[in-house]
């Protein structure tokens, strides 16, 4: 399990919760489709293959659609898709996910890991691989596993986390009986407490704000795993990543992975060209289409926990008022953007109406009631009620238009697409949106994270655990004004309370339960408007094994290669 939060992409794709099969209302991918035409959907898609089938040696080369500054996930400019996808070669986590979202030990970091006391508090112990060493020849201990618990604690805000989910509920994190024995005492339940220590860092980085902040910025200053840190190359956009013969498990098959950054609508051009080895094709018909009919080559394709949506920033002046955003929802029609996305794609189309669960996966229930439903008549009565008044083509209050910064990242042509459609969708009801392209190394950075920004969409990766990944996405500001993850900038205790409930139950049913009373609370306050499960499309030289379109599956990077 290498992310223990949604993570965001650019055009590509979000991980989410635990899957199960079949689940509750709507219909998903392996379910039928609105013309009732029935799919199989793959949990995953890596052409699996046994070490002793894959060849020794070679370079893979992987296109990347952005070039991360900020190396550490858990800051909150490090919690991006690429980051993970390169990091994940290269740092440790205590479990990993197979293509079902089944939790195991991975044991190359942990031999064992277990809930030891559960009253009067919940104890958990974990036997740590004696093995396991960082590059710098540092053993890896229970030291790190509390310096990195007081990083994410939430207790200081010098600290720019991304979330404190389950961190902020540990009372302590303590030596057992050697330096290999980490024992972690909560304070109050948590659930998901296997989403907690993935990746970990050394102490050495999370000791202090200043390093954890800083250290992780243009650099790679340490790993423990199958492949060490190359080298970057500003000029050409590229990160190296070489097998370390430090490594202690099985030997990696690659000699090499250079990844490649670059815009999202080049990176097929140079799939095509035979200039790289594996990208993600996102949900583009004609990036599809180009890379199935290119020779030698084949788009493997899994169903995913990732979605597709729009963020509204609650922060800004223009949304900041509820009902002004639930009229914008009101007035955008997701059907017709699903069916835009996703047309060629050979992929079932069906709104996702809910913001943990997938329409795949145990527990989904739609929860979006009438918010969740294109109705302009209604949206403009509630501009009307806001004070929002037509003047001409465009409404307008105490002199200001209602012009909407709909941001996107160039090169992303899914992206431009969703903007133009939204652009005529409220220019009817007297909404103007002015579409903003920005560098896609900068549409994080500057303008997400930041809130920058009226609407932007994207995409969010995401985890085997449905609430204690999206936690910080729905969380009310901390201090008053610390959004950490939340790029909406709008939440409520209500939200926090039902959220809360349901990361500290231990029993699924009552988790469940109060997952969705968040859901419905959410609807309310409009903040991530979800459009559908992305499929995961990847493109691949047809002779590569154990990568693909993963699903929840973890990749192990070690047995990935060339099989002939």
């Amino acid at each position: 399990m290498k992310a223990s939060r949604l993570v965001v992409a650019v055009a590509v794709a979000v991980s989410l919760l635990p899957a199960g099969c079949g689940g509750g209302q709507g219909s998903g991918p392996g379910g039928q489709d609105s013309a009732g035409d029935e799919r199989t959907i793959k949990a995953s898609d890596l052409n699996p293959q046994p070490r002793e089938k894959v060849k020794d040696g070679g370079t893979l080369r992987w296109g990347i659609n952005e070039f991360p500054t900020q190396w550490n996930r858990n800051h909150v400019d490090g919690n991006l898709a690429m980051a993970a996808v390169i990091s994940n070669a290269l740092l440790p986590s205590p479990f990993t996910s197979n293509e079902k979202a089944e939790i195991s030990v991975d044991p190359d970091y942990v031999l064992d890991a277990k809930v030891t006391e559960q009253r009067p508090k919940q104890v958990v112990t974990y036997t740590l691989n004696p093995k396991a060493r960082w590059s710098d020849g540092k053993p890896i201990t229970w030291a790190d596993y509390q310096a990195q618990w007081q990083a994410l604690s939430g207790r200081d805000p010098a600290f720019h986390i991304v979330s404190s989910t389950g961190y902020q509920d540990i009372e302590k994190v303590a030596r057992g009986k050697d330096d290999h024995e980490v024992v972690v005492t909560f304070r109050k339940p948590f659930g998901d407490w296997q989403a907690l220590f993935g990746p970990l860092l050394p102490a050495a980085t999370n000791s202090s704000a200043q390093a954890f902040n800083n250290a992780w910025v243009n650099r790679i200053p340490v790993t423990a795993g199958p492949f060490k840190f190359g080298g970057f190359d500003q000029t050409a956009k590229t990160i190296t990543i070489v097998r370390d013969a430090a490594w202690w498990g099985e030997r990696a098959k690659l000699d090499k992975i250079i990844y490649r950054a670059s815009e999202q609508d080049s990176l097929i051009g140079a799939f095509n060209n035979g200039e790289l080895d594996v990208i993600d094709v996102g949900t583009s018909a004609p990036d599809y289409a180009r890379a199935k009919t290119t020779a030698g080559a084949q788009v493997r394709q899994a169903a995913g926990p990732d979605f597709r949506h729009i963020t509204f920033n609650g922060s800004s002046e223009l949304l900041k008022d509820r009902n002004v955003r639930q009229a914008i929802q009101l007035g955008i029609n997701r059907q017709a953007i699903a069916q835009s996305d996703l047309q060629g794609l050979d992929w079932p189309i069906a709104l996702l109406n809910n913001h943990f669960f997938m329409n795949t996966q145990e527990g989904y229930q739609d929860n979006a009631g009438a918010l969740g439903v294109y109705n302009p008549a209604r949206a403009k009565q509630l501009l009307d009620a806001a004070g929002w008044k037509l003047n001409g083509a465009v409404r307008q209050k105490d002199g200001k238009p209602l012009d909407l910064r709909f941001v996107v990242p160039s090169g992303v042509q899914i992206s431009k697409a969703e903007g133009e459609l939204v652009q005529s969708m409220l220019g009817q009801i007297g909404v103007k949106i002015t579409i903003k392209a920005v560098p896609s190394d900068d549409f994080f950075t500057k303008y997400v994270i930041p809130g920058n920004f009226d609407l932007t969409p994207f995409a969010y990766i995401g985890t085997p655990f449905p609430v204690s990944s999206s936690y910080g996405i729905y969380a009310n500001a901390t201090n008053g004004q610390n959004w950490n993850a939340n790029f909406g900038r709008t939440g409520s205790p209500a939200i926090d309370e039902a959220m809360n409930r349901a990361a500290q139950s231990l029993d699924p049913v009552r988790a469940r339960a109060a997952t969705q009373a968040a859901d419905r609370l959410i609807w309310q306050e409009v903040n991530v408007l979800p459009l559908y499960q992305r499929p995961q499309m990847v493109a691949v030289r047809q002779e590569l094994a154990n990568i693909g379109a993963r699903g929840f599956d973890d990749l192990r990077y070690q047995d990935i290669g060339f099989t002939d």
